[in-house]
């Protein structure tokens, strides 16, 4: 979910409701406040999203491209059975989640992963030769496979190892087309070095595709953050990034929880730039490795 549309969204709002021929929606019946008051509570119920009324427009633009996509005749009538057709209803909480992600974003979390946290995880792990990585809110798959790539690229002694990278996000759509791990030029275009592209990925008509080698490394499945988690193996690197943002501080809270039972006692976790532990979780401690700032278990936590 990394990083926020909204001033996208913002900008393309204006045209949001426009008809022509190739618009299914039309500007006949638009939302009520208790369409936005309903969409506000499922999103925050569901998949712990805060949306105010500031974000009314959020809410129209993105529901407005679900409502074409489906063929409804306004975004109101999408709405209206969203209340009483569970599928449509988790359709409309995925338009809502944010799925703005590059490869190799931000740049310093990787080289802190090729520098400082691989070669620690190698030495710690020689007895067991095994290595479990989570990124959680996947998005479309950048983020997990750029890990990949740089265990890969950087780390030849690991092919002989248990590794294991558990990608997770909310959306079954981001999930569906991570696995296929086919990327257009211009998503190919943020952030992916022209090194790497011709090394893991081939062309596939207009798409660039992840190849097959790569791509079994990354295990994709569908998580609610917000949900009872499955069981899960002790994680030694997890990446929440751009995520916390947009959770309560409850929310916040419960997940770093939950992330204590997960993470194992050495393990490492990576948060966005804009984001922190700190006031949230006194168990975690703030370490900066490279010229990335990262978070560890203290001493004794659970």
């Amino acid at each position: 979910m990394p990083s926020s549309g909204y001033d996208r969204d913002l900008r393309n709002t204006s045209n949001a409701f426009q008809t022509g021929p190739n618009s299914a929606v039309t500007e006949t019946k638009m939302l009520q406040a208790a369409d936005y008051d309903y969409i506000r509570r499922l999103v925050r119920e569901r998949a712990a999203i805060v949306l105010d009324e500031t974000k009314n427009y959020l809410i129209e633009t993105r529901l407005q491209r679900l409502a074409s996509t489906e063929r409804f005749a306004s975004v109101a009538e999408l709405v209206a059975l969203a209340r009483r057709d569970s599928a449509i209803c988790r359709r409309v909480i995925e338009a809502m989640t944010t799925n703005e992600t590059s490869w190799m974003r931000d740049v310093h979390p990787f080289e802190g992963l090729r520098h400082h946290i691989v070669p620690e995880m190698i030495r710690s792990r020689a007895g067991t030769r095994s290595l479990n990585v989570w990124s959680m809110a996947c998005s479309s798959g950048q983020e997990p496979y750029s890990i990949a790539m740089v265990l890969r690229e950087y780390f030849p002694q690991l092919l002989p190892w248990t590794l294991r990278i558990l990608a997770t996000d909310i959306s079954t759509e981001m999930i569906a087309k991570a696995k296929e791990g086919a990327y257009s030029q211009l998503e190919i275009n943020r952030g992916l070095p022209a090194s790497l592209m011709t090394r893991y990925f081939k062309r596939d008509g207009l798409q660039w595709r992840v190849n097959d080698d790569l791509r079994t490394v990354v295990e994709f499945r569908p998580m609610n953050l917000n949900e009872m988690w499955p069981t899960l193996p002790r994680m030694d690197i997890v990446f929440l990034r751009n995520v916390l943002i947009y959770f309560d501080i409850e929310t916040r809270r419960s997940i770093f929880l939950r992330l204590r039972r997960v993470l194992a006692p050495d393990g490492y976790l990576i948060l966005g730039g804009a984001e922190t532990a700190l006031n949230l979780d006194d168990q975690f401690e703030r370490v900066t490795v490279g010229r990335s700032v990262v978070y560890r278990l203290r001493s004794g936590s659970l």
